[in-house]
């Protein structure tokens, strides 16, 4: 994040900013989390996963259930010659329907409602990934906007003081205490400054984009950080487990995925039972034929309407498929030993990762400390400075010098101070606990 801010602080875009009291939106640092979760486009890609997992469920659970189904044929055909009898079949239908009950499926339905189960804790661990993507992303875009105006805030009081400063070395030029080239050294100084606090405010518009982007708000918005400080408190002690992070917890889930793959692998090998019934009607079949009645040929013709039920019982067993079933097994197993083994690397990196995030919240820590022990010594350095100056005990290079240093002791305070915070949703982020309710 030290990148985005000194890149802000660098840019040369000049971009003319209005930001007038009554059209500007202040934003808390919570209000911004908030609005990043509620517009950006990965968060409800998130959500519409999880409700995508949800209706997989579902369907999943549908599988424990009866299937109906209905039909209707109609037939058109030649008429068949069955020994001198007709069979009329010239727009004979037939209609019914038929439900299948699967009895037992070798633990396929169950081990595929497990599997829809899963896949929805895994949708939602994507979900508190993606949220503490967007967290991260919202705090540190905040706090580097935040320091960029701090920045901006002291160069410009620095302004105010080298012109304070640039009047009394004008004063002393006019009485001869001072030489000319005294003057043109403080106005080179004020000119350095200036420019400094114009890449500052250019940065500050770079950020103020960036917001913009992050809380999903039009880029001509005139938003600004309700922090005007930052408020710093001792991290305490740190933990660096990470057993709650969403992606360890979605390697776990994706090893107890793929052991459901292998029981539903075998499962191939398995009898399939299901009880089948159902009801059917035919209609329109007629036969014509010629019948002897006492010794006479008599022509007749029969219709045939009718319905009836059937039941049964179906037993299917898998016998031979050239060992496609057992490869498929030994696949899936192989499957399973992989993700544990990625499970155990990520781990270590992840566990690596925290460390190093805790150690970055506290030597940052110890950073401020340092940082606000050097700027409270340049200050009375340079208070010291500026007496002795309008004492004549000192020479303005002593002073400027006192400037200078003030000056980069307040910006290793800002930053020191905007680093810590940033460190802090590293951290919280790298136990899977950014965002999360305490």
């Amino acid at each position: 994040m030290k990148k985005i801010i000194y890149f802000a602080i660098s840019c040369y875009l000049c971009v003319e900013s209005a930001m007038a009291q009554n059209d500007t939106l202040f934003l808390s640092l919570e209000e911004c989390r908030n609005r990043a979760l509620e517009t950006n486009e990965n968060i409800r890609k998130s959500d519409n996963l999880v409700k995508q997992s949800e209706l997989d469920k579902k369907i999943a659970f549908s599988s424990y259930l009866p299937t109906v189904d209905g039909s209707a044929t109609a037939i058109y055909t030649k008429d068949m010659d069955l020994s001198g009898t007709k069979l009329l079949m010239h727009g004979m239908w037939m209609a019914g329907f038929s439900l299948q009950q699967v009895v037992y499926a070798g633990g396929r339905v169950k081990n595929g409602n497990d599997l829809a189960e899963i896949g929805l804790d895994i949708s939602q661990q994507q979900q508190r990934k993606s949220r503490q993507e967007v967290l991260l992303e919202a705090d540190q875009t905040y706090w580097g906007y935040v320091a960029v105006l701090q920045k901006i805030k002291m160069l410009e009081s620095y302004v105010e003081y080298i012109d304070g400063v640039d009047k009394s070395v004008a004063n002393s030029v006019e009485a001869e205490l001072a030489t000319k080239a005294d003057q043109l050294r403080v106005n080179a100084k004020l000119s350095e400054i200036k420019y400094n606090l114009q890449k500052a405010k250019n940065g500050a518009e770079l950020c103020r984009l960036m917001l913009c982007n992050v809380i999903g708000e039009d880029f001509e918005t005139q938003v600004l950080p309700a922090d005007t400080e930052i408020n710093i408190e001792s991290p305490g002690s740190l933990d660096d487990n990470v057993n709650d992070c969403p992606e360890v917890q979605l390697m776990q889930m994706g090893i107890k995925a793929r052991e459901k793959q292998v029981k539903l692998a075998k499962g191939e090998l398995l009898p399939t039972l299901a009880l089948v019934g159902g009801w059917n009607y035919m209609g329109n079949l007629k036969m014509e034929g010629v019948a002897e009645y006492q010794g006479m040929m008599i022509p007749y013709t029969q219709s045939f309407d009718q319905s009836f039920w059937y039941g049964a019982l179906s037993l299917s067993v898998p016998i031979w498929n050239w060992g496609k079933s057992c490869n498929s097994v030994k696949k899936a197993k192989l499957d399973v030993e992989n993700a544990e083994l990625d499970l155990q690397r990520n781990t270590r990196l992840l566990t690596i990762q925290a460390r190093l995030a805790v150690q970055n919240v506290m030597s940052g820590y110890s950073l401020i400390e340092t940082a606000q022990l050097g700027y409270e010594q340049a200050t009375e350095n340079l208070r010291i400075m500026r007496e002795k100056y309008d004492g004549n005990y000192c020479t303005l290079t002593d002073l400027l010098d006192a400037q200078s240093q003030w000056q980069q002791a307040e910006c290793n305070l800002i930053e020191a101070k905007t680093q810590y915070k940033i460190s802090e949703s590293e951290y919280l982020k790298a136990i899977g606990k950014l965002g999360e309710k305490k």
